[in-house]
């Protein structure tokens, strides 16, 4: 399983990465292909320390050597790459990864074909950041205040292929403004962004309007407004307002000189209706369509939780930010690899499960995708699901 997985990395791009960070000057016996596996093992198996990843590897060497000659790390050696290795390789290796199966690909690029992201016919993207934590005594780059130490992934996910299309990952101190205009400088005319709260910022929305870009958002609960102009509601007895405003106040007027529309309705939010407030930039959509694209943000809240609760983001094999990144990155690359296979198998279960019977056939020589395709159906299929064993004892065959 872990060799089909790892297959998918063209055979080329990690030496020809490793020559241009100059990585492969810096590795004597421990590759910078071993390297990336390593790291994916530690994804797939929640290794929760450098011995693991190198206990386990060890006794499949074996096998290990069958994975383009990558060979088991010692600790000392894991732990100096994850130190010294630029983790621009990792993320070099991702992006290249996730363009190159999108490219062979079409389909898994495009994602869902059902659904609102669909209806919109538009490339809709959500931007947003997750906090993870990481222990303040050792790491003092990532400390933030005198008890606490995290690093940030501020992330632009695609709605409609669940993929991400920018990741920024950094110290917490970091506040979500400092990194929006780098999530967003990709977004082309006609695109739609979904921002949190936090992301709340008149100028640089003004900047999207400008290229052409429409947004949606939850506006700030001092923001001053002004409505001119109210339009009708429609007949969605969830919807209660929908205004045209401008802003009002000396020190935002001249940030978004337009005018914005804002909608109120009524959403379900952990079981419970509440009055919510929406910002947008588009004046033609449907108030009940602007308040359903702020709901389709919760799809990155679950994409963070999938990364988080599945891949191993918890306990980290190193102190330094170089070495949090690389598992990072790779802990996205693993993401990026499970999700195309579960596309592949047509796979009809969540993404948790996915990663727990991969998990607990990783070694095994299986058909990946046909595995994933079979797995717990009830179609009378007597296809087998793990391998036979030997039924009588050596000597003893009939």
């Amino acid at each position: 399983m872990l060799r089909q997985l790892v297959e998918l990395i063209p055979a080329h791009l990690v030496p020809q990465l490793a020559r241009t960070h100059d990585v492969d000057r810096q590795a004597r016996t421990f590759s910078p292909w071993s390297h990336v596996v390593a790291l994916l093992y530690a994804q797939l198996s929640h290794a929760l320390s450098l011995n693991d990843v190198c206990d386990g590897l060890r006794l499949w060497a074996t096998p290990l050597r069958a994975l383009r000659g990558a060979t088991p790390p010692s600790r000392n050696a894991l732990s100096h790459a994850n130190h010294l290795r630029s983790s621009a390789l990792a993320e070099q290796l991702f992006w290249r990864v996730l363009g190159h199966l999108q490219r062979s690909f079409p389909r898994f690029g495009r994602g869902a074909t059902r659904g609102l992201a669909w209806r919109f016919r538009r490339t809709i993207h959500v931007v947003d950041a997750t906090v993870i934590q990481l222990v303040a005594g050792c790491l003092d780059w990532a400390r933030h205040n005198r008890r606490k130490a995290a690093a940030k992934c501020h992330l632009r996910l695609g709605l409609r292929s669940l993929l991400p299309g920018f990741v920024v990952v950094g110290s917490a101190r970091e506040s979500e403004l400092a990194r929006v205009r780098a999530l967003c400088a990709g977004l082309r005319e006609g695109e739609i962004v979904l921002f949190d709260r936090g992301y709340h910022w008149l100028a640089h929305f003004w900047e999207l309007t400008q290229r052409g870009v429409f947004f949606v958002t939850r506006p700030k609960e001092k923001l001053g407004l002004r409505v001119v102009q109210r339009l009708p509601r429609g007949a969605d007895p969830r919807i209660l307002r929908d205004d045209l405003v401008v802003t009002t106040g000396g020190w935002v007027r001249g940030d978004y000189p337009g005018r914005l529309r804002r909608v109120t309705a009524r959403v379900v939010v952990d079981g419970e209706e509440r009055v919510m407030e929406f910002l947008t930039n588009n004046l033609t959509w449907g108030a009940a369509s602007v308040a359903g694209l702020y709901r389709c943000r919760w799809q990155i809240e679950a994409f963070f939780k999938q990364i988080k609760q599945t891949l191993q983001l918890a306990d980290f094999l190193g102190r330094s930010a170089n070495a949090v990144q690389w598992q990072v990155w790779t802990a996205l690359l693993a993401y990026v690899l499970l999700r195309f296979q579960a596309w592949c198998g047509a796979w009809a279960h969540s993404f948790a499960r996915l990663c727990c019977v991969l998990r607990a056939a990783l070694w095994q020589r299986r058909d990946l995708a046909q595995l994933l395709r079979r797995y717990g159906t009830a179609g009378g299929d007597c296809a087998l699901l793990a391998p036979l064993r030997q039924g009588w004892l050596p000597g003893f065959a009939a």
